[in-house]
Parts: structure tokens; C-alpha cells; sequence
């Protein structure tokens, strides 16, 4: 497109081209100088732009929607401080494993260079590459094709990540010849290529899962990222070995699997002699594969992209570097010269713990308390999503995140979308806005009401674009509960205390959102079936007891106290 001058373009309106040559369909941002003509004509030629309240939140939906597409979601900001508040969000994306785009307006690198206090100036790309996987700038509109096409290669190749450009005022304001530039672009050929593990590997890996008689598979979130899905649920019910899922993992087999192994997670992980790690990562989250809830004797197999990822913190036995698809397509073809034998006392006495541990689940969801705790108000949630099982589940918080976790059984891949590696708050609204717009399904957030308030003015945008989005805040006053006391005596609240008797629900009536107050199980059941049916923007202020509520959840062990009595 020229810019009305005879047979040229500048490097704005390019920027937009080469976007839209490589199949971005949307872009999430915040708007200002010097990006609200890019974000103008972005809309111009067909792409849609969502625009945020917080740059933080648009860089949370560019990553998950690169997580659900496989292709990097795009996060557009302002210079300086705007690039600032969506870093955390491209560090996160990194992190997870998540391709994304973050672009950033920034100063004229003449006046950055001699730090001469330029209108927001900052180094941004230096900034950014301790936090990213790479980071690029362009400083003429005749790179922009390189540029846009080498941030895509980065974001998707090998493992994924987020991905800094940086387009300078002057790029984007610089005019070049039009047909010149038209013939500058191109789209990138196969930005993520296979990677083939090698046949040795895979041998290795069979030959001792063969051996196994306690075996057992972790299923992470990088398996669900693959978008393998018929080959990791072939291996699984071919091979008979019990599966845990990680988070993000859930649905990729139905949590309701028979080889589901999720409600013994202790005790298949604390008496495995074999476990194979399927796009997941010995780190905090396994607690490193260490201490008193791993057999210290089980032997690892590990399936991963990353050759750096292998030894992070056990010994890996047989390590299989290749792409999830690849490697497991080749574990299959070789499965009828390694038959699975899962010992059956093994796999008994799982469905032993299992069933013992559904039971005492059942007990905690049928609790008639008044006012609701966690479960009896997840059980009534469940009852509903049982129903509208193809939804996005967008969960965080502490508390709010565990159980919901352990409660919600999810039945289809990618469906639930969570605070992921990091475990940061403030993920809600970003994520429940892009799964809406690039899922195009109807979204269920369930939140703490600490982790809502990090992104909940997101509620506005929401409105704004008539998202079928419904939006659970479990209320108990307070980060973990709302029942601490000021311990100098003061009459400051306690610094884990909200406001006494907050009502979210009216938040969403100032933008023409549906609102609920659940104090009830069969209220807050309504409320969900409600919002969920419209399709409409809904929050429903979920009231639970102030009491209720574990100090950090279920990883208080990483909470430090002091040991000094005064």
C-alpha cells in the first residue's frame, strides 16, 4: 500500500505487509506513540487488532494463542515503559515454551546511543535478550522482511519462545520504492522443521521401557503443544503403561482414562522403576525428580527438543532429542518388537489408590458448608462443564489452581490453559481473551480473587468485544484467605487481606457485562449454565469462606517463615 506519494510506501505501511503476507489473522495490543497508525492499518488490511488495557495482558494472549496455533501470537506495544510491562509476559512465553512476537515502537537510535533523554528511551532490544529467546531490531523498511521473517523462524523452530523486534520511529516513518518493497517479501520456508531423533535413541528408549515392570508416563504441556495427539494417545493405550498428566496436559486422553494415574500421582511417582517424560521437564513442578516423593532408583526416559534440556536434574537413561511427533511416530512403528509388559500387581494397586482417593474426593465435593469452601463450590462448576465439555478452562490463583485442577476433568487437548512453568498470576483475562478470538469456543475463567485483580480491568476489553467469556472469582477476602490479622495491631489490614465482602460482579455491569452474586452451590451453578448459554460477557462474584485456604496452596514447602519469636 503507498502512502499516497507517487509509487512509494513507508516503512509502516510495509511492516503491516509483511505481517499479513505471513498469515497473521490477529494482533493483541496497546496503542500509542509511535504504533497507533501501525495497529490503524493493520485493521486495514484484515487483521484483527485487540486492544488491551494493559500490555501485560495483550503479551499473555499473544503467547497462549501461540501455544493453541503453533504459529507466534503477535503482542504489540509502545516504547519504553508499554515495552516494559509486556517483557514479563514474552519472558513467560520463553519460559513456557510459547511462540510469540512482542513488537515494540522505540526511540531514534541516534539520541538512544548518546543517551540523550529521548521521549521513553530506552535500549529496548538490549534489554530484552536476557528474556527472549533472541531479539531483533530493524532499522530500514528494506530489512522488514528479514526481520519479520527471522522473529517467526526463532519463535517456532527447535523449542519455542518469545521473540523482541524492535521498529524504530525512523523506520517506520522512512519512505522506499513500493515495488521495490512488494518484492521484498516472502514467507519464511518450513520455519519449523522435523527433527528426527536418531534410530539408536529410539531403540534405547524401547529396550528399556520393555524392561520395566512398574513403567510410567509424565505427559507435559510441550506434548500438548506438538499437536500429536493420535500418536501420544496410540503409545499410551498400545503400550497399556499408566500416564500422569501435567497441567496443561490434561484432555490430551480424557481425565476419566482408565490409565489415568492423576488422582495416585504420589504414589506412581514415589514407586516407578521407569518413567518416561513426554514433553516434560524435570523441574520444580516434579520437584526436580528428587526427594522423598521419587523412587531415588527409577531410570528416566525423556522425549524432548532440547538436547539441553537431558540431565537438568536426574541422570537420563535413554535421552530421545527429536520433535514429540517424530519420536513417538517411531516408537510406535517399533512397538511390536518391544511388547509393553506393565506388571499387573502395578497397575492393580494404582487402581487401588485410585479408588481410595476418589472416594475421599467425593466426600470433600459433597460438603454442605455454609458459606461454600473450594470443593463444594468446584462441584458445582463441574456439574455445569461436564456439560460444555469442549470449552477453555483458564485457571490461576493459588488455592483456586490446585483444586480446580485436581476437580475440573478436562476431555479434549488444549482446552485448559493455566500459570504454566513460572506459576506467575495475572495470566486470567490475557489468556481467557485470546483463547475466545483464536479458539473461537466459548471460555470459562476460574480465578482467585488475588490472581483476578492483577489483569480484571481486562473485563472492559471483554466487553468491549463481545467475548463469550464467563468469569468465576472465588471470593474469600484475601491472598490464600481473608482471616489474617495485622500482627503489629494497627488498623492497616494484613498484607494477605482484601476488601471485606468485595463485590467483583459489579466490575463487569460498568461495561454491559452480565453480573452474578453466588453464595450458594445451586446459585453459582445457575450462574455458570447462565453466562456459558448467552455467550455473553458474565462474572459471577463466587463467595466463599474467609477461612478456607492454604497458605501458597499445595507448594507452601517453597514459602520461607521466619524461625525468630519476638
Amino acid at each position: 500500500m503507498t502512502t499516497g506519494q507517487d509509487n512509494l510506501t513507508d516503512g509502516m505501511h510495509l511492516m503491516v505487509d509483511a505481517l499479513k503476507k505471513n498469515g497473521v489473522e490477529t494482533i493483541f495490543g496497546v496503542v500509542g506513540i509511535p504504533v497507533t497508525d501501525l495497529a490503524r492499518h493493520a485493521q486495514e488490511v484484515g487483521i484483527r487488532y485487540i486492544g488491551f488495557r494493559h500490555e501485560q495482558s495483550a503479551g499473555n494472549a499473544a503467547a497462549i494463542s501461540g501455544f493453541l496455533t503453533k504459529k507466534p501470537g503477535i503482542c504489540l506495544t509502545v516504547s519504553a515503559p508499554g515495552f516494559l510491562n509486556g517483557l514479563t509476559a514474552l519472558a513467560c512465553a520463553t519460559i513456557n515454551g510459547f511462540p510469540m512476537i512482542q513488537i515494540s515502537g522505540s526511540s531514534n537510535r541516534n539520541i538512544i546511543d548518546l543517551q540523550q533523554g529521548d521521549y521513553e528511551g530506552l535500549d529496548q532490544m538490549n534489554v530484552a535478550k536476557p528474556f527472549a529467546k533472541a531479539a531483533y531490531r530493524i532499522n530500514r523498511p528494506e530489512d522488514i522482511a528479514v526481520g519479520v521473517a527471522r522473529a517467526i523462524r526463532t519463535a517456532v523452530s527447535g523449542r519455542p519462545g518469545g521473540v523482541y523486534l524492535d521498529i524504530t520511529t525512523a523506520m517506520l516513518s522512512a519512505t522506499i520504492d513500493a515495488d521495490v518493497a512488494a518484492k521484498s517479501l516472502f514467507v519464511p520456508v518450513d520455519p519449523a522443521p522435523k527433527q528426527i531423533p536418531s534410530n539408536s535413541a529410539v531403540e534405547r528408549a524401547m529396550r528399556l521401557l520393555a524392561q520395566a515392570k512398574k513403567p510410567l508416563i509424565i505427559i507435559g504441556k510441550g506434548a500438548a503443544y506438538s499437536q500429536a495427539d493420535e500418536a501420544v494417545k496410540n503409545f499410551v493405550e498400545k503400550s497399556g503403561i499408566p500416564y500422569l498428566p501435567m497441567s496443561m496436559a490434561k484432555g490430551l486422553l480424557p481425565d476419566n482414562h482408565k490409565q489415568c494415574a492423576a488422582s495416585a500421582r504420589g504414589y506412581v511417582l514415589g514407586n516407578a522403576d521407569v518413567v518416561m517424560l513426554l514433553g516434560a521437564r524435570l523441574n520444580w513442578l516434579l520437584t526436580h525428580g528428587k526427594g522423598k516423593k521419587w523412587n531415588p532408583d527409577a531410570q528416566f526416559i525423556q522425549l524432548d527438543i532440547d538436547a539441553t534440556e537431558i540431565d537438568s536434574n536426574r541422570p537420563i537413561a535413554a535421552p530421545v532429542v527429536g520433535d514429540i511427533g517424530s519420536s513417538l511416530s517411531l516408537m510406535l512403528d517399533k512397538l511390536s518388537s518391544y511388547p509393553m509388559q506393565p506388571c499387573k500387581e502395578w497397575c492393580d494397586a494404582i487402581d487401588k489408590i485410585k479408588s481410595e482417593n476418589s472416594t475421599k474426593m467425593a466426600t470433600k465435593l459433597s460438603s454442605t458448608s455454609q458459606p461454600m469452601n473450594y470443593f463444594n463450590a468446584l462441584k458445582a462448576i463441574s456439574d455445569v462443564l461436564d456439560k460444555h465439555r469442549d470449552i477453555y478452562v483458564v485457571n490461576e490463583g493459588a488455592n483456586t489452581l490446585d483444586d480446580t485442577r485436581n476437580v475440573i476433568n478436562m476431555y479434549h487437548p488444549r482446552r485448559r490453559l493455566d500459570c504454566g512453568t513460572w506459576g506467575v498470576m495475572g495470566v486470567g483475562m490475557g489468556y481467557s481473551i485470546a483463547a475466545a478470538v483464536t479458539g473461537k469456543r466459548p471460555v470459562i475463567a476460574i480465578e482467585g480473587d488475588s490472581a483476578f485483580g492483577f489483569s480484571g480491568m481486562e473485563v472492559e476489553t471483554i466487553c468491549r468485544y463481545k467475548l463469550p467469556v464467563t468469569i468465576v472469582v472465588f471470593n474469600n477476602n484475601g491472598i490464600y484467605r481473608g482471616t489474617d490479622k495485622n500482627l503489629g495491631g494497627g488498623s492497616d489490614p494484613a498484607p494477605t487481606t482484601l476488601t471485606i465482602g468485595a463485590r467483583y460482579d459489579k466490575m463487569i455491569e460498568a461495561f454491559g457485562g452480565a453480573s452474578f452474586n453466588a453464595t450458594t452451590p445451586e446459585e453459582l451453578r445457575t450462574a455458570v449454565e447462565g453466562g456459558l448459554q448467552s455467550g455473553k460477557p458474565t462474572l459471577v462474584n463466587c463467595v466463599i469462606d474467609p477461612s478456607v485456604g492454604l497458605e501458597s496452596g499445595h507448594i507452601g514447602n517453597l514459602n520461607p517463615k521466619s524461625t525468630i519469636k519476638k
